[in-house]
């Protein structure tokens, strides 16, 4: 791990070794840039500069200093630092579940960016949107719930899974309880704020390629919505669905996500 001040903290992050273009890695809520590891090792991060960093309050990254920063438009403003600090300005941005929305923010603040990648990310134009981007999962409410129990912590490892993945809990349930919990009480409100950008708005006028990505067995974002979601810039055209896959694509199925992604990239040049 390196740490370099961005956002106005101190933010810890994760590199590879490739020396290809630059791609910036944004993980979810109550997780850590951990959950890329995989990626980072392997074909893809010898082969591109990748970046996976730690938001506030999450990981190895310091609690927000500001309690404002625990919001999408707070995340933002960090990863949008962060790319810029690392020589990274011009990347690819890749955001899973709440790192998606982050994504698709921050892309808007860097004009550099030669394309996004988003899964489990149903882009919403306004919090009326979120009743259908969303599954009725009750694990969901969760991860907008300060403090948590480990039985709550597991139910919410587990609903990001395919149903009966095999993979264990144990690491996504410790960063869960490792998260500071304003973290999550404070998205919560964020949620409800009309300062959020209108992601559908962003996809639909965006001026460099967008792949929407989807696991097949995912079990809290609605793909019916996902694919209600256009833009002439939309990768292939539609939602790319992988399969065995739940919410958690980069850790279930690893080399089918990579293979996504690289090809993603690769399309790029």
């Amino acid at each position: 791990m390196q740490t370099i001040d961005a956002g106005g903290q101190r933010i810890a992050y994760r590199t590879s070794s490739g020396t290809g273009p630059a791609v910036v890695f944004v993980h979810g809520n109550s997780s850590s840039s951990e959950t890329w590891e995989g990626v980072l090792t392997g074909p893809l991060g010898r082969r591109f500069r990748a970046f996976a960093l730690d938001l506030p309050g999450h990981g190895d990254s310091e609690p927000a200093g500001d309690p404002g920063t625990y919001s999408i438009p707070g995340y933002a403003r960090v990863v949008a630092d962060f790319a810029e600090a690392v020589g990274a300005g011009e990347a690819v941005l890749v955001g899973w579940s709440l790192g998606g929305h982050i994504a698709l923010s921050a892309s808007t603040k860097l004009p550099g960016v030669r394309g996004i990648l988003v899964h489990g990310t149903p882009p919403v134009s306004s919090p009326a949107d979120l009743g259908t981007a969303f599954l009725p999962n009750p694990a969901v409410g969760i991860g907008f719930t300060g403090e948590v129990s480990r039985e709550d912590a597991r139910a919410y490892a587990r609903s990001q899974l395919a149903p009966g993945s095999p993979l264990p809990l144990d690491a996504a349930v410790t960063h869960i309880l490792a998260t500071d919990p304003e973290a999550r009480a404070g998205l919560a409100r964020s949620l409800q704020s009309s300062a959020n950008a209108d992601e559908r708005s962003i996809v639909a006028g965006a001026r460099v390629p967008v792949a929407l990505l989807h696991g097949a067995q995912e079990q809290l974002v609605n793909l019916e919505y996902l694919r209600t979601i256009t833009s002439p810039r939309l990768w292939r055209g539609e939602v790319q669905i992988l399969s065995g896959a739940g919410h958690t694509p980069q850790e279930e199925t690893p080399e089918a996500y990579a293979a996504v992604l690289t090809e993603f990239l690769t399309d790029l040049k």
